[in-house]
C-alpha cells in the first residue's frame, strides 16, 4: 500500500519530532494521543511511531480493541534511522563507483582524446612550473568541469610541483544553474571554493555588449580571486575547437590573423599568468566523456540571452555558431581543414606578409623592402 494512503502518526515527544521523523508523519504525543482520537481517519490505517516499538506496540493494541485500524512501525525510529543510514552508505558506495568510473574513463576510455592530449600540452606550451599555485577556473559546463578532473588526475599520477585551487565564480546564476554546480562538483569529488559578484547585474544595462564586457569582467574578477588566494596562475576551459574558430572569426569578421593563445600573462594583473590545458582537446571529445558517464552540466548560465557566446552558451544566431557551421561544412569537404587551420597561425611567413604588429607597433614589408 503507498505511504499517500496510511497515516503516519510519531507518538515520540514534540522536541524530537521537530528534530527528525519519518516523512510525512505527523505528531502526536503519546500521552495526549486519546484526547486526539476523533482527528484518526475512518478509512485509512494508523501507523504508530516510536522510539524502539514497544510504546507503539501497546497503543496500537488498544487502538485495535476500539475499532481503529493500527500498527505499530517494528523497531520504532531506530529502526527507521538503521534502514535510512544503510541506504545513504548504498548512495555514497554508488556516487563513490561513479567518480571512479568518470576518473578511470579519463586515463583509459579517453586515454588518446583527451588525457594524452591534455598533457601533451602541458608539457609543449610549458603550462606548470615549480611551485605554481593554479586556479582552477570552473563556468559549470563539460570543459571547465572536465578541466578540473583533469587537474585532479594530473596531480593523483604523479605531477605535484603544483598546486590547484578549484574556483567557481558566482556572477548570478539563476537558482537552478548554481545548484546544478554544486551538485555536479559534489558528484565529481571537486573541492571547489565559491565566491559571488554582481557582473550579471552590472552589465544589464549595456545592450550594445553585454557578453563582451562581461567576459571581460569575468575574467578580472577571476585573477583578483585568484590573486587573493595565492595563486600566480588561471586556468580556462578553453578547447581545441575556440581556437580554430577563434582564427577564422579574425580573419573573416576581424580583418586580422590572430588566435587564441595556450598561455599568455596578464597586462593588468601583474605576475598573474593563464594558461588553457585543454589547447589541444576536441570539443566533441569532451562530450563524448560526459555521454559516456551520464554526466549532465550547464549550458548556458547567461541570464539575458541562451545564445550568449562569451558565456558560454548555446550561440545559435552569434558569429561563433556561424564559423563553426562553416568549418563543420569544409571539414566535411576535406578532413585536414581544421588541422590546417590550427597549424596556420603556426607557420606565419613574415617575409610573404604585408604587415604585421609587434608589441603594438605596426611593421610593413616595405620598411626593409630595398635593403
Amino acid at each position: 500500500m503507498d505511504v499517500r494512503d496510511k497515516v503516519i502518526i510519531d507518538i515520540r515527544s514534540a522536541e524530537d519530532y521537530a528534530k527528525e521523523t519519518y516523512p510525512g508523519a505527523i505528531s502526536i504525543y503519546w500521552e495526549e494521543f486519546y484526547e486526539h482520537l476523533e482527528e484518526l481517519p475512518g478509512d485509512r490505517p494508523v501507523y504508530l511511531l516510536c522510539y524502539t516499538g514497544p510504546r507503539s506496540d501497546e497503543l496500537a493494541e488498544a487502538l485495535t480493541e476500539q475499532g481503529v485500524e493500527a500498527y505499530s512501525i517494528t523497531g520504532g525510529y531506530h529502526s527507521y534511522l538503521r534502514i535510512k543510514l544503510k541506504r545513504l552508505m548504498e548512495e555514497e558506495d554508488q556516487a563513490a563507483e561513479r567518480v571512479k568510473t568518470a576518473e578511470r574513463s579519463i586515463v583509459k576510455k579517453f586515454r588518446r582524446e583527451i588525457w594524452r592530449n591534455f598533457t601533451r600540452a602541458i608539457n609543449e606550451y610549458e603550462m606548470i612550473q615549480e611551485g605554481d599555485r593554479i586556479a582552477v577556473c570552473i563556468s559549470g559546463g563539460k570543459d571547465s568541469m572536465l578541466m578540473a578532473k583533469l587537474f585532479q588526475e594530473l596531480y593523483r599520477h604523479g605531477r605535484k610541483n603544483f598546486e590547484a585551487v578549484y574556483l567557481v565564480m558566482d556572477p548570478g546564476y539563476n537558482r537552478i544553474n548554481y545548484q546544478t554546480i554544486l551538485d555536479n562538483a559534489g558528484l565529481l569529488r571537486i573541492p571547489i571554493t565559491v565566491f559571488r559578484s554582481e557582473i550579471f547585474d552590472i552589465v544589464a544595462g549595456d545592450v550594445d555588449s553585454p557578453c563582451y564586457l562581461c567576459a571581460r569582467m569575468r575574467r578580472g574578477h577571476l585573477y583578483a580571486k585568484a590573486k587573493e588566494l595565492g595563486c600566480n596562475k588561471i586556468a580556462l576551459g578553453h578547447h581545441y575547437d575556440d581556437v580554430i574558430e577563434t582564427i577564422l572569426m579574425g580573419m573573416l569578421y576581424g580583418g586580422q590573423i590572430q588566435t587564441m593563445m595556450p598561455k599568455l600573462h596578464s597586462t593588468n594583473f601583474q605576475g598573474m599568468e593563464l594558461i588553457r590545458p585543454l589547447y589541444l582537446i576536441r570539443e566533441e571529445a569532451v562530450r563524448s566523456w560526459a555521454r559516456y558517464n551520464g554526466l549532465h552540466f550547464i549550458q548556458c548560465a547567461c541570464r539575458f540571452t541562451e545564445s550568449c557566446a562569451a558565456c558560454g552558451g548555446t550561440e545559435k544566431g552569434s558569429k561563433r555558431a556561424e564559423i563553426k557551421q562553416l568549418i563543420k561544412e569544409l571539414s566535411a569537404r576535406s578532413p585536414v581543414i581544421e588541422k590546417n587551420i590550427f597549424r596556420s597561425v603556426e607557420n606565419v611567413n613574415l617575409s610573404t606578409v604585408i604587415a604585421y604588429k609587434k608589441d603594438g607597433v605596426k611593421h610593413h614589408f616595405l620598411e626593409d623592402y630595398d635593403g
